[in-house]
């Protein structure tokens, strides 16, 4: 329960069936969604808990790659003609300046993909719109999707809700999660917790994997 959520809030969604454990399974996947500069630099999108979610996000990286689990990323890139613009940009059109070669663009150094990881490219907040995300991640049987990235309560829970729309089981990793406002970070945590996904501490998470 956050700072945000009463207790009352709380018993209602419990008395109406929401929040029931959802049993993670292996394989697992990762997917870390637009751990990229701009939005590390709190002069550009950044902001709130972001740069801890990144360093929170390394040494589960690192664990994954050791594990083997199927690893992606995304990034949010519009064409250099903006002939991509959309509605997205519409309501914040300071995402046109993130191009493919474009420094505020790039995923953070700390978390480089490696050759065997995908990327994956989007203009929109969910990482499965249009993407080839969904069948990358069935063709290595994922089951259970670990979820990263920023931010929570934007391209985070929009791909999360579509993860589980397909049928993956998200965990989200709430402390390698991370919003420019504290607020709907840990409202859109309750929330997830509540209808699409498990969350837990990478810590807890990382015991729980190794459990199965």
């Amino acid at each position: 329960m956050t700072d945000s959520t009463s207790r009352q809030d709380l018993e209602t969604y419990q008395k109406q069936g929401f929040g029931t454990s959802m049993q993670l399974k292996k394989p697992i996947g990762l997917l870390i969604i637009d751990f990229v500069n701009g939005f590390a630099n709190p002069a550009v999108f950044g902001g709130g808990n972001i740069a801890d979610a990144i360093k929170n996000t390394v040494p589960l990286l690192a664990h994954a790659r050791a594990q083997g689990w199927a690893i992606a990323h995304s990034r949010i890139v519009f064409s250099d003609n903006d002939s991509d613009r959309n509605v997205f940009t519409m309501k914040v059109p300071g995402l046109l300046s993130l191009k493919e070669r474009e420094h505020n663009s790039a995923i953070v150094p700390e978390l480089a993909p490696q050759a065997g990881e995908l990327v994956i490219r989007k203009t929109v907040p969910s990482a499965f719109f249009c993407t080839n995300l969904s069948p990358w991640l069935a063709h290595h049987g994922v089951q259970t999707l670990v979820v990263a990235g920023s931010v929570t309560s934007g391209c985070v829970r929009a791909s999360v809700v579509d993860a589980m729309s397909w049928g993956f089981r998200p965990l989200v990793i709430s402390d390698c999660v991370g919003d420019r406002a504290i607020a709907p970070h840990e409202a859109n945590l309750f929330d997830m917790k509540q209808k699409y996904a498990t969350v837990m501490t990478r810590d807890e998470a990382i015991a729980a994997l190794a459990a199965l």
